[in-house]
């Protein structure tokens, strides 16, 4: 245990000193839950929100070059403690001269011409560590970080994201996406409505201001789901410091505010509906269809492991069924221990599914993490409305590639049929919640069994 500190501490300080691209694979190796052990989750995890500051210098010779103005041309006051820094950027307050309170989002000026040299070194060290352990496949960490770097560093691909979650999410109205103001923002610079909160994993915020815990968790698990199963367009960056917990101030009602679209994941159709497939399998314990859509998802032999990846749970809760059984500590503590003995097969398996389920398996540990820390963790609830999510992603699948009138009044009536299942099921988990006589809970689940 005392190496292992030891070792992450030092790659911490080495991602610190290197900056950027660094800090970036080290925030993505602090979500390994799966497959590093504590002591490196638990201490990479700082880096994001305690990621090394640009100066104002810096800051100044950024906006300059991008905007052609000085800072008081364009502010009537900014602020020079940043609200936060990560690997890429840091975000200032600031009000423009027509009054508008905003958040200045500055790349730090460096980041571009260093990265594609860190990319190099890493692919360099990657290819060393596979030269002395055959059995350990990391090139897919690279890859990613080729594909996704250059889009991060571009604030105005960020900016259009924020505008199509927003857009494709307007039904929510628990989140909100802070506006973009377009006319000085660039490629380095993201200028963006000021909106505050206290970070989702803040619980003593949430106490303060009266805000529900369990509400925020169920709400952030309808919008990954929408986001996942119906719309295959992802945030990919979940952790705390990127979702704030409100009061609207308007209505009183808890809100989501959703930041840093840098970091977005496309999912083709295919792989979406087997996920959604798979998802469904995992949820009413359908084994034989795990193992089925895992294995379409390239997960072969190794469909097992990635199940309990997928769903950080032992393979007994699995086969019992997640919905069933809560998590316990113990089983946490199984799952972590196991991990450093199935290292190779985790690391193969890795080098083998789609690259899209690599971001994926990254959102979900950052959100588990959140839930984990909000008490909340991998309640019935949520399961059910995945299921609701991909009962709907599927059946939309279905009516798109049908012309007959009758087979979408078919599917339509089928769909609202299970949706009304879970509705039944749901309440009868809430009465078994309230203990209420247990004839009653037999009879419902005589009447309205679970469906598959």
């Amino acid at each position: 245990m005392q190496v292992h500190l030891r070792s992450a501490r030092r790659l911490c300080e080495l991602c610190c000193a290197n900056r950027g691209t660094f800090i970036k694979v080290g925030q993505h190796l602090g979500a390994l839950d799966y497959l590093l052990p504590e002591e490196y989750t638990s201490t990479l995890k700082v880096l994001h929100s305690q990621a090394p500051q640009s100066s104002m210098q810096e800051v100044r010779q950024v906006i300059r070059e991008d905007l052609g103005k000085e800072l008081h041309d364009l502010f009537l006051s900014f602020d020079d403690t940043p609200l936060g820094a990560a690997s890429l950027a840091q975000v200032h307050k600031a009000v423009l001269r027509d009054g508008r309170t905003v958040a200045v989002k500055v790349q730090h000026p460096k980041v571009q011409a260093q990265s594609s040299k860190d990319i190099l070194l890493m692919e360099v060290l990657v290819l060393a560590v596979k030269q002395l352990f055959p059995e350990f496949e990391f090139m897919w960490l690279v890859d990613e970080a080729k594909k996704n770097l250059p889009l991060e560093l571009d604030f105005l691909n960020e900016g259009r994201n924020a505008e199509k979650v927003a857009q494709m999410l307007q039904h929510f109205d628990f989140l909100k996406v802070p506006r973009i103001y377009w006319e000085l923002s660039t490629k380095r610079v993201l200028l963006m409505e000021f909106v505050e909160g206290g970070q989702v994993n803040d619980k003593d915020y949430m106490e303060r201001n009266k805000i529900d815990v369990d509400e925020i968790s169920r709400h952030l698990g309808k919008m990954y789901s929408e986001m996942i199963f119906v719309n295959g367009f992802v945030h990919c960056d979940p952790h705390p410091g990127n979702v704030l917990v409100r009061k609207h101030p308007g209505t009183g009602r808890a809100e989501i505010i959703l930041l840093d679209h840098g970091l977005y994941q496309v999912l083709t159709e295919a792989f979406r509906l087997d996920y959604c497939h798979l998802w469904q399998s995992l949820i009413w314990t359908d084994m034989e269809k795990v193992k089925r859509y895992s294995q379409c998802l390239g997960a072969g032999e190794l469909y097992p492991l990635f199940a309990c990846m997928l769903t950080a749970r032992s393979w007994d809760s699995v086969n019992r069924g997640i919905s069933h059984a809560p998590v316990t500590a113990t089983e946490d503590t199984e799952i972590r221990n196991n991990a450093a003995n199935y290292l190779p097969q985790i690391s193969q398996l890795l080098n083998h599914i789609p690259r899209q389920m690599l971001l994926i398996l990254k959102t979900n540990d950052l959100l588990r993490s959140i839930e984990a820390a909000l008490g909340t963790r991998a309640s019935a609830s949520s399961f059910l409305n995945m299921s609701r999510c991909c009962i709907r992603a599927l059946a939309e699948h279905k009516k798109k590639n049908t012309c007959s009138f009758f087979r979408r009044t078919q599917i339509s009536f089928s769909e609202a049929f299970s949706l009304w299942q879970i509705n039944v099921y749901e309440l009868i988990l809430r009465v078994k919640g309230l203990r209420l006589t247990s004839w009653l809970s037999t009879l419902l689940c005589w009447l309205f069994p679970a469906p598959h």
